[in-house]
């Protein structure tokens, strides 16, 4: 099969399977989904949940969050993993915001990557979910699914590859949805250590899938 017959069968499975896709972090306004996203990394959406309600009464924008101290801050995400540096990151990144951009969060990957605990995949994240563009934020399920499925090579080893990969064949308008598809997709149904291939869709067109069962019939 052809890349691009590929991507257009995994695409028309996910809009029937999931015609909805979108973050599982709660937020309200940009600045409480950057802080939500920062906190999320290496950390489940659930346990990033349960902190941020309290900590964004406390600091409910960048104003507010850019005069903390970051102990104060570590009081509230200590559950989280790493509190330590997110701590540092979120009152960096708030002091930033303030200083740069009037309290705001920008809407460019150049601009967000510039500030503390941004890095191109939050960067991406936040371009895509909150001003609807058109960029694909890899983290581990993505790259993990990606891979599995035969949507990008092997010789695709960084998320950086792997974006460029998936930028080639998803039609752009579709990208901020396809993102939360492999995100999902990769959390409850491929997943790690043990994916559930009994409950997914795609295992005729799975690389992985189909190279286990041809090595079994050897």
């Amino acid at each position: 099969m052809k890349k691009a017959e590929l991507y257009k069968e995994v695409i028309e499975y996910f809009e029937k399977a999931m015609p909805v896709a979108e973050t599982e972090l709660s937020y309200n306004t940009p600045f409480e989904l950057l802080v939500a996203v920062i906190l999320s990394a290496q950390c489940t959406d659930k346990r990033v949940n349960m902190v941020t309600p309290d900590l964004m009464c406390r600091y409910p924008d960048a104003h507010e969050m850019a005069q903390a101290h970051p102990d104060e801050v570590y009081n509230y995400i200590k559950s989280v993993s790493y509190p330590n540096n997110k701590a540092k990151h979120l009152v960096g990144m708030a002091q930033k915001l303030c200083e740069n951009f009037n309290g705001e969060v920008p809407d460019t990957l150049e601009e967000l990557v510039t500030l503390p605990g941004v890095g191109r995949k939050t960067a991406n994240v936040i371009q895509s979910v909150v001003w609807g563009k058109s960029a694909m934020a890899v983290d581990t399920h993505v790259f993990r699914v990606s891979h599995r499925i035969g949507l990008v090579p092997k010789r695709c080893t960084t998320p950086y590859s792997v974006e460029m990969e998936l930028m080639k064949y998803i039609p752009s308008n579709i990208v901020p949805k396809a993102h939360h598809w492999l995100i999902l997709h990769g959390r409850y149904v491929c997943k790690a250590r043990q994916p559930e291939c009994g409950n997914c869709g795609l295992t005729h067109l799975c690389k992985e899938y189909i190279g286990r069962h041809k090595e079994k019939e050897i």
